[in-house]
């Protein structure tokens, strides 16, 4: 395609980019569910900013442009929480997604401690269970999204990271 996306962690000053590019990625996503109370859809860019100061957030850029984003934390036990990842729809379909969800895995084990990785998609998701199968997850479990979507709980030992990093 002659693109170079890169992979970088997110600065501050990224924020407002990521919230603009979350809220037009998750659109499809709403629409597949007929809900539009996602909480990506929802979250303030407040909220975003919090989160890139205090969280594991890596973004893909294509010049100056963010063009993709991942968030991850470690929440209890060694158990990292990675979600809202979104990819401009128009640069989908490049592999970009799982040099994010990389990214994000790599600095959880090694910065932040991180044993597992878990993760949730909407159970009508193809496209994203599809793809977090591939680099290695596997469905452990469901919930219920603070929305009401059902999900689908994933998992991945940090152990299999090494592996393929």
């Amino acid at each position: 395609m002659g693109m170079s996306v890169t992979i970088s962690a997110a600065a501050e000053q990224d924020a407002e980019q990521i919230f603009r590019l979350q809220y037009l990625c998750f659109q499809s996503e709403a629409a597949i569910y007929g809900n539009y109370r996602i909480d990506p859809l929802v979250q303030s860019l407040d909220s975003v900013r919090d989160e890139v100061a205090g969280d594991c957030v890596f973004v893909a850029r294509l010049g100056d442009e963010v063009v993709g984003s991942v968030r991850g934390r470690v929440a209890a036990e060694g158990a990292a929480a990675i979600g809202k990842l979104c990819v401009h729809p128009r640069l989908q379909g490049h592999g970009i997604g799982a040099r994010l969800l990389r990214a994000a895995e790599a600095a959880l084990a090694e910065q932040r401690g991180a044993t597992t990785f878990r993760l949730e998609a909407g159970h009508r998701s193809e496209g994203n269970l599809r793809l977090y199968r591939k680099v290695g997850y596997e469905a452990v479990g469901t919930a219920q999204g603070a929305d009401g979507v059902p999900m689908i709980v994933l998992e991945k030992h940090a152990g299999a990271y090494a592996a393929t990093a």
